[in-house]
């Protein structure tokens, strides 16, 4: 049940099964209940089959769930008058590699089209577009290009222009940073991070890089066989990489080393999950020595 004045997204016991009628029947989600409030950067990870896609795609209602529901801003998304266009343009999502789904000839045609489909005016449409074009860190010259001349990472920039062009609440993010060179995933990330701190804009990162999701979310939501195992801070989270070793995850890597020197008799914080945190810990461990 929706809280009242709650704003934000609630998924409220969710269950899908597909092959519901075959022996092969397999159970995507299993009673899935978490909220995303407005102005949090949450993580979604899980190993490949563990209900990720399926669930992202009940956010914004591209598909229904055989029983729960999802509210958006105390609206139960899949009631029979409910705008789902209208919600798929407050809850935007970025599919993996997106910048396949480009077509149009110029950047600016590209990301006018989502306000445009929206019902957005003239005028509304271009000024959505040119503000999203300006917040990616797209330069001016590139407006007129065509997307397909563009980098791999300029090109990823399009396409999440396209969608904040239709300015979203929330923001719904598949592997962002696949395929993209080391400098081309911070720049992202650090921009998304921008994005979500500026704006009050929602996001949820949907990654199998650790690391990412322990740097950049607040939040971790870690789902296992279509149930929801943890949904908690990354430090908490990530206390328990042995049994995310079983459920075949990893942790970030300084996880490992912190909880080396740990073993190995340092006095360090083993909840430091970046380079930096763990800097600090073992410098700070060195000085009581």
């Amino acid at each position: 049940m929706a809280e009242s004045g709650f704003r934000g997204l609630i998924a409220d016991h969710l269950v899908y099964e597909y092959n519901k009628e075959s022996s092969q029947r397999l159970r995507a989600l299993d009673d899935v209940s978490f909220t995303i409030r407005q102005g949090e950067f949450v993580g979604l990870i899980g190993h490949t089959g563990s209900g990720k896609s399926t669930l992202v795609q009940m956010l914004n209602a591209l598909m229904k769930p055989d029983s729960g529901t999802v509210y958006y801003d105390g609206r139960d998304v899949f009631e029979k008058d409910y705008d789902r266009k209208a919600l798929r343009g407050k809850v935007g999502e970025v599919f993996q590699y997106p910048e396949h789904q480009l077509f149009a000839d110029t950047v600016f045609e590209e990301v006018c089209f989502g306000p445009r489909n929206m019902g957005m005016d003239r005028k509304q449409t271009e000024l959505s577009a040119y503000a999203a074009i300006k917040k990616v860190g797209l330069p001016d010259e590139c407006f007129d290009q065509s997307p397909f001349d563009l980098s791999g990472g300029q090109r990823r920039r399009v396409a999440i222009a396209s969608v904040l062009a239709m300015k979203p609440e929330l923001l719904i993010l598949d592997e962002p940073t696949a395929g993209l060179d080391p400098l081309g995933r911070l720049e992202l990330l650090d921009m998304i991070t921008e994005l979500n701190r500026d704006s009050a804009m929602s996001v949820l990162l949907v990654s199998h890089s650790m690391e990412d999701v322990a740097a950049y979310a607040s939040r971790i939501l870690v789902l296992d066989k279509g149930r929801l195992i943890y949904d908690d801070t990354p430090a908490e989270v990530f206390a328990h990489y042995e049994e995310l070793q079983k459920l075949g995850l990893a942790a970030p890597e300084m996880t490992y080393v912190m909880n080396g020197l740990k073993a190995a008799g340092m006095d360090v914080d083993t909840s430091a999950l970046t380079p930096d945190e763990a800097e600090e810990s073992i410098l700070r461990a060195l000085r009581l020595c």
